[in-house]
């Protein structure tokens, strides 16, 4: 009777079964890495039915020739009485037939068998499944510490703004004051010893020479600020292009802020005072991904494009431009039509426009059938361009070109807008094919930006 109790409590404190075959061990060879105990049959099988075994239990990695002998468990096992080891578990069979003890001879092998085809098709265990679980877990938490990391790092960058622009307007209002403190006492001075009227124009050309000294040291302020947003914004589209998703703009304008502000919506420029002549034939162009080169960045819903220092990912066509063009999606084969681009992002630039057959090689205003005004800032050179020949044009750089395509004229028009247009150059149509706006930015080494802006409407 105690032998009968001591049996039990080894039985119930140590494993005795494989877990492939769900027997008592035959022959327990131990795995050497993680020490998990089988057959030696069953884990041999296993084994060499597939390149680079992993445990059936933890999943690592051993080889065969690594299996170890389970001496242990080959001492317990020979303890067991000889018809306890000889016990089968899972649920009794049919009984067989009379005559028929072949097939009740064979049902032990055809059982193991059964058996064992189960194993290697339910090789996913409890224990396995833990350490999933255990993983992702891990991973939440891996995932949690980086956005909190993330988040500290964004609100030290807006804390260091937020003060940047508090001590910039402090500046301002100072040097606003003091301006205004040095007026009141040449007026208080001139008022005391009452100067005579030869003397009043030191009055004026005194406040003069105050107002262009102020001027000159807040306008060192304001492009000061602008600078550092162009910079920002070239930074996040240089070393992170894609990674970065676009910024949907607001449906109403807003004054900017630190907080609210976008890369795409810090760069733009104020929209002309007076309503553009131009805006009934205003259109709404975008550019097109699949005629952009690869080292130039679309973002802001494709209105904007960017020198990138990486490629940007986009989807195979076999009309992408093999230089630094883009072209709009929108054609134009009749009517009159009116866009215009904000410029002032890059020092090298053309604006016009091309048919569309345009080959992936060929440059904007060096062939026949395309049409384009340049800016060199290497040569502070504007230019008109059409099948390769240059009509010098003595301007200053556009911060903004307007573009007025008049098909029922054979016309297409540039204009520098300000808070007005000027026209810079009209060339003569020569085609009848259908037309898009087109555009070159002409170094990949330096940052430039082109953006579509839709022009004020009446």
């Amino acid at each position: 009777m105690s032998a009968a109790i001591e049996l039990e409590r080894l039985l119930a404190a140590v494993e005795l079964r494989c877990s492939m075959c769900l027997q008592f061990f035959s022959e327990p060879v131990r795995i050497g890495g993680c020490g998990h105990s089988f057959c030696r049959g069953c884990i041999s099988r296993y084994g060499s039915a597939r390149p680079g075994p992993t445990c059936p239990l933890c999943r690592e990695r051993f080889e065969l020739r690594d299996l170890r002998p389970h001496r242990e468990l080959s001492a317990l096992l020979s303890l067991l009485p000889p018809e306890l080891r000889d016990e089968r578990p899972g649920p009794p069979h049919e009984p067989a037939p009379c005559g028929d003890r072949g097939a009740a001879g064979r049902r032990p092998a055809e059982k193991e068998e059964e058996i064992w085809e189960s194993s290697k098709q339910l090789e996913i265990t409890p224990e396995t499944i833990h350490l999933l679980r255990k993983d992702l877990n891990k991973t939440k938490e891996y995932t949690s510490q980086i956005k909190s990391q993330i988040t500290q790092n964004f609100c030290c960058m807006k804390e260091y703004v937020e003060r940047q622009e508090r001590n910039t307007l402090m500046f301002i209002e100072q040097e606003q004051k003091a301006a205004q403190q040095k007026i009141e006492e040449t007026i208080h001075q001139l008022t005391d010893i009452k100067v005579q009227t030869s003397n009043l124009p030191y009055k004026g050309s005194l406040s003069v020479m105050n107002k262009i000294t102020l001027d000159e040291k807040l306008n060192v302020v304001k492009n000061a600020v602008e600078d550092l947003k162009r910079k920002l914004e070239m930074l996040l589209l240089e070393k992170y292009p894609r990674q970065f998703p676009p910024v949907q703009p607001p449906d109403s304008c807003q004054e900017p802020s630190v907080c609210s502000s976008s890369p795409e919506s810090a760069a733009e420029i104020p929209e002309p005072v007076t309503p553009s002549q131009f805006s009934q034939w205003a259109d709404d162009v975008s550019f097109d991904p699949r005629r952009v080169h690869e080292r130039l960045a679309l973002t802001a819903q494709n209105k904007r494009v960017a020198v990138s220092s990486h490629p940007t990912w986009y989807e195979p066509s076999p009309r992408r431009f093999c230089i630094s063009q883009v072209m709009c999606s929108q054609s134009f084969s009749t009517g009159c039509h009116y866009w215009e681009v904000i410029t002032k992002d890059s020092d090298g630039w053309a604006v016009g426009v091309a048919h569309e057959m345009i080959g992936k090689r060929d440059k904007l205003g060096r062939t026949e059938h395309s049409w384009c005004v340049e800016w060199l800032g290497s040569r502070r050179q504007l230019s008109a361009w059409h099948k390769d020949q240059e009509t010098v044009l003595h301007r200053e750089k556009p911060l903004r070109v307007g573009v007025l395509l008049e098909l029922q004229k054979q016309t297409v028009s540039f204009y520098s807008i300000t808070d007005r247009e000027m026209l810079l150059h009209t060339f003569e149509l020569s085609t009848s094919h259908p037309l898009h706006p087109a555009f070159w930015l002409y170094s990949l080494e330096r940052n430039g930006a082109l953006t579509l802006s839709h022009p004020n409407r009446r």
